[in-house]
């Protein structure tokens, strides 16, 4: 018997002995971790914004390398275990999970579109008409729309309007958003859900989870640019005037940095990796010529003594990796077009942002005042899960919770259901824009 079916034994027997309640869950898939938060109904607070988990489980990530799975039962039991562990805590049976990765060659790139009016009030259906103007400009092929989000209004040129609606007018606008990940890795993500024994519910870009839980709502407003720095990737959130207006990703993560420490000092990955979390910084420090370091030998040579080196060594090793991609995103930020307001400010998520001294990197690199971003949204988590590596999967219950309101909802873009009305993957985008339409509007 294959332990993925041992796994789906066990789980239906904890299923048996838990209570059938509705609960959302949330999966961050990552390259060093695997996080499932899980929140009931009563978990949403909608006086201040926040919410309460009902369970957290995470697992050491397995079968994922770089962001992208390379080991499909591995990856698929260590999702199982997660969502085991977060169940146990919460005391509910979860039957889907929204899975949010950072890997998958993750983009966004804007739409634009213009319809004409009549002399009448703007009503709901030339907003449709537009949403179905921006959505037959859509064409990724080899790529998955994720997330296809109205960045802005506009009426007659004036842009910047949230809610068209009664306005007068002779040209309504829109700006569309449309993040979309590799088509065979959103097929992969889903059959590796499925083989967890759960229902896959859709895909969030982490960096735009991320944002979600970490940014203040006048940071959003103002302009902010949130950068998830994860193991396997870094990637780059972009939000002004409080809607989110770009999307970007690197194959290059903290699991790097390990890497690049392992080969620089002839040690293992685990030793390396130690190494970095305890001694590790992308800063000059004092005393580091003369403070030396131990790292275990590669290998299992028993005679083979444990690898010396100065302090001072770790850092040149560290300081450059973190530069670079820093400088790599920063370039493709300006390449993009993307509006990045000249106040803005930079916000760190992600475990790779924890290492000393990356902050101040990044304040040097952005010339941009930078800070560290945690999931402020859900205040009532535990030491251990309310760190910056945990703003991934806070913001996505906070999505499912708060917003924003997509044009066309997760569960239609994995051809599910649109709350509960039929929703055909192949729709038209003036049925599609109906139903957002109906069901947001």
């Amino acid at each position: 018997m294959s332990r993925l079916e041992d796994r789906r034994q066990a789980r239906d027997g904890l299923k048996a002995t838990l209570v059938r309640q509705p609960a959302v869950a949330a999966v961050d898939l990552g390259a060093s971790k695997v996080t499932c938060f899980i929140m009931k109904g009563d978990g949403i607070h909608r006086d201040n914004r926040t919410l309460t988990t009902a369970g957290v489980g995470y697992v050491q990530s397995r079968g994922v390398r770089g962001g992208a799975i390379v080991n499909l039962d591995e990856a698929a039991q260590a999702i199982a275990q997660a969502v085991e562990r977060a169940e146990t805590v919460a005391g509910v049976n979860v039957q889907g999970v929204s899975v949010c990765t950072a890997g998958g060659q993750i983009a966004s790139h804007r739409v634009h579109t213009q319809v004409s009016l009549g002399a009448r009030p703007i009503a709901d259906g030339d907003l449709s008409r537009a949403i179905s103007s921006a959505l037959a400009q859509v064409r990724l092929p080899g790529r998955k729309p994720i997330h296809l989000l109205p960045i802005a209004w506009s009426v007659d040129g004036q842009k910047g309007i949230r809610d068209p609606r009664a306005m007068f007018g002779r040209a309504l606008g829109l700006e569309l958003l449309v993040v979309s990940i590799n088509e065979n890795v959103f097929h992969t993500l889903a059959h590796c859900v499925e083989r967890a024994h759960l229902s896959f519910e859709g895909v969030v870009a982490a960096p735009f989870a991320s944002a979600l839980a970490a940014l203040e709502e006048d940071e959003m407003d103002l302009g902010a640019v949130c950068i998830d720095m994860g193991g396997g990737s870094t990637s780059v959130a972009v939000f002004n005037n409080g809607a989110l207006c770009h999307v970007d990703s690197l194959a290059v993560g903290g699991g790097h940095v390990t890497q690049d420490i392992a080969r620089g000092l002839q040690t293992s990955v685990a030793g390396a990796e130690r190494i970095k979390t305890l001694h590790g910084s992308a800063i000059a420090s004092a005393n580091e010529d003369r403070e030396m370091i131990e790292a275990p030998p590669r290998g299992d040579d028993p005679g083979a003594g444990p690898v010396i080196a100065p302090r001072s060594l770790l850092k040149g090793i560290i300081q450059p990796r973190v530069e670079e991609t820093l400088e790599l995103l920063r370039e493709r930020l300006k390449a993009s077009g993307a509006p990045v307001e000249p106040g803005a400010g930079i916000v760190l998520t992600g475990g790779a942002s924890q290492l000393a001294g990356v902050r101040e990197v990044a304040v040097r690199v952005f010339d941009r005042p930078v800070r560290l971003g945690r999931p402020r949204r859900v205040p009532h988590l535990a030491d251990a899960a309310s760190g910056p590596a945990f703003c991934a999967a806070a913001g996505v219950l906070h999505r499912a919770a708060f917003g924003p309101r997509e044009v066309v909802s997760p569960k239609a873009l994995t051809g599910g259901q649109v709350r509960k009305r039929p929703m055909d993957p192949n729709a038209s985008p003036v049925a599609k824009a109906a139903a957002w339409l109906r069901d947001n509007l």
